[in-house]
């Protein structure tokens, strides 16, 4: 699914929402204004990888924004906020093309039975994969009224949920943030950009 071509407009957005496994997405970031990501800096110029075999959160909401990058670039992406999350198997890869090649960093970690936790979870993605099941879901409300602290814009279509479970996450993302995040058994790897989370 690639969301680059939708525009800023709502019809745009409610194609971007529409589809509810989207809107399961989300795992990590926080705040939110205008539906725009609200980060304190600018995305680089490539997106990364997120993989869990198990995500479980509460508090649970999903609507369309954009994610800036350094040179003024808007990038259209599926906003996700979950107020309290667990990620078994975490895996985060990316890879950036360097003078001397391809450089890729990999990050694991929640195995062994001891997830990672995190808290004010939001990420804006373009792409998510998974078993995912919601409790008691909301699918059309306004984005300004969803059940997370981080919201939307007034008039634009938004789904939340009480709480989500994914099976076997895969997601490509341009932002990822939380107020708190515990990665359990954390390893960072430099590898050469052949290996990454899926």
């Amino acid at each position: 699914m690639t969301f680059r071509k939708l525009t800023g407009t709502h019809a745009g957005r409610i194609v971007l929402a529409a589809v509810p496994v989207a809107i399961a997405a989300t795992v990590l970031m926080t705040g939110v204004a205008q539906g725009a990501v609200p980060v304190s800096f600018a995305v680089s110029g490539s997106q990364f990888q997120i993989s869990a075999s198990e995500l479980s959160g509460t508090g649970f909401s999903q609507y369309a924004g954009v994610a800036p990058d350094t040179a003024g670039k808007q990038h259209q992406v599926a906003i996700a906020n979950i107020n309290s999350a667990t990620l078994a198997d975490l895996c985060q890869s990316v890879v950036t093309d360097t003078p001397l090649g391809k450089v890729g960093m990999l990050i694991t970690a929640g195995g062994g039975g001891k997830p990672a936790s995190a808290t004010d979870l939001q990420i804006g993605m373009t792409d998510l994969k998974g078993d995912s099941t919601f409790n008691n879901i909301r699918i059309g409300v306004d984005a300004s009224t969803v059940n997370t602290s981080a919201k939307g814009t007034a008039g634009d279509f938004a789904q939340d949920a009480d709480s989500l479970k994914i099976l076997n996450l895969q997601q490509t993302a341009w932002s990822t943030q939380a107020s708190v995040f515990t990665l359990t058994g954390m390893h960072l790897q430099l590898t050469d950009g052949s290996k990454g989370c899926f």
